[in-house]
């Protein structure tokens, strides 16, 4: 059963998501209010599932990765967070690029995925490593035209830097608050 809620999770996270240009015609229909309710409690119940079902799935290792890859796994999700911070849009070295904040995701993703070799892992990292490689061809179909913004200052890219170092920091304290240590141990 655990498998089937973790697949129903990564299902509604693509399905909440995608809901806007997969039926812009029944979203035109509903009210903005309602389709962003609609939206936000799929994105919720999508998580929920997720984490009941990875939780709860029975261990089946599919490889065992070396412990080096969590130190390479750390600072890819270092630049996964300051790709999906403010970043792209206030700071200069990202400005020009159109969907940073999913290919944060991306990987954020490929690095969860170097660390974890069980089934549930490649399930739900998987999953979501696939919608958020699928998600920018979508949206340049849907949305052909698109100006980067004008590029911000070196210095707001550190600050976003910073504070990236800082997020990191705290959801490795909460990792290993729930049990998954990043940083050792």
């Amino acid at each position: 059963m655990s498998w089937i809620i973790l697949i129903l999770g990564v299902a509604l996270w693509w399905g909440a998501h995608l809901f806007k240009r997969v039926a812009p015609e029944k979203r035109a229909m509903m009210e903005d209010s309602k389709a962003r309710g609609m939206v936000t409690a799929g994105l919720v119940a999508g998580i929920v599932l997720m984490v009941v079902g990875y939780r709860a799935a029975p261990f089946v290792e599919i490889w065992s990765p070396p412990s080096f890859l969590r130190h390479l796994n750390n600072l890819i999700v270092l630049v996964a967070i300051y790709m999906m911070s403010p970043a792209p849009k206030k700071g200069k070295l990202l400005s020009g690029m159109r969907h940073p904040m999913l290919m944060g995701f991306s990987l954020w993703a490929i690095a969860h995925l170097l660390v974890n070799g069980d089934l549930a892992a490649m399930i739900l990292f998987g999953g979501l490593l696939a919608w958020s490689l699928v998600t920018p061809g979508i949206i340049n179909r849907a949305e052909p035209e698109w100006t980067a913004p004008e590029p911000g200052s070196i210095a707001k890219d550190a600050i976003f830097l910073a504070a990236s170092v800082v997020l990191l920091l705290v959801i490795g304290f909460i990792h290993g608050w729930l049990g998954y240590p990043v940083f050792g141990g």
